[in-house]
């Protein structure tokens, strides 16, 4: 399972990378379309909350998510500007979890696991460093660059125990 999960991510990185627009916009309406189905799905929840209030909250809560959602999907160029805002403060945060990770003791592939995390933490400040004026074709090949690191990390980091090394 491993070998085909970092095969898929290898060639999601590899389409990214050649082409970073469609990457970057397909990002942005993916956002958007959970998005929608998160707010639909508060919305529909509406009557399991027992009080006013609840409701209330869940409403807005569901509307936002439904708006928002929509936006990213009419407008998805205008939106991937905000979209790579995110994403940078997102990578920053997943590369210091990494890092964190591999200061916190003993894990298999440890050396990788830290790259991982330098390698994500500088890719997510670049993303805000030159926000907002390279937000178009950034977001695309930096994703790519991202998930290519994942794809060699998944490849190297050796199986969990109990599983085989043949899957």
């Amino acid at each position: 399972m491993r070998w085909i999960a970092a095969g898929l991510l290898a060639a999601g990185a590899g389409l990214s990378l050649a082409l970073p627009f469609v990457s970057a916009t397909l990002l942005t309406i993916l956002l958007g379309s959970a998005a929608v189905v998160a707010g639909i799905s508060q919305l529909l929840r509406l009557s399991g909350a027992a009080e006013i209030r609840g409701k209330i909250f869940r409403g807005l809560s569901g509307v936002l998510y439904l708006l928002g959602g929509l936006w990213c999907i009419a407008y998805p160029i205008e939106s991937t500007v905000s979209l790579t805002l995110f994403l940078g403060f997102l990578l920053v945060a997943e590369g210091v979890m990494e890092l964190a990770s591999s200061a916190s003791g003993s894990i298999p592939a440890r050396g990788l696991v830290l790259l991982d995390g330098i390698v994500t933490v500088v890719l997510g400040g670049m993303l805000v460093a030159e926000w907002p004026s390279d937000s178009i074709w950034a977001i695309g090949t930096l994703f790519a660059i991202a998930l290519g690191f994942s794809a060699v990390n998944m490849l190297t980091a050796p199986a969990p125990t109990g599983q085989s090394g043949a899957s």
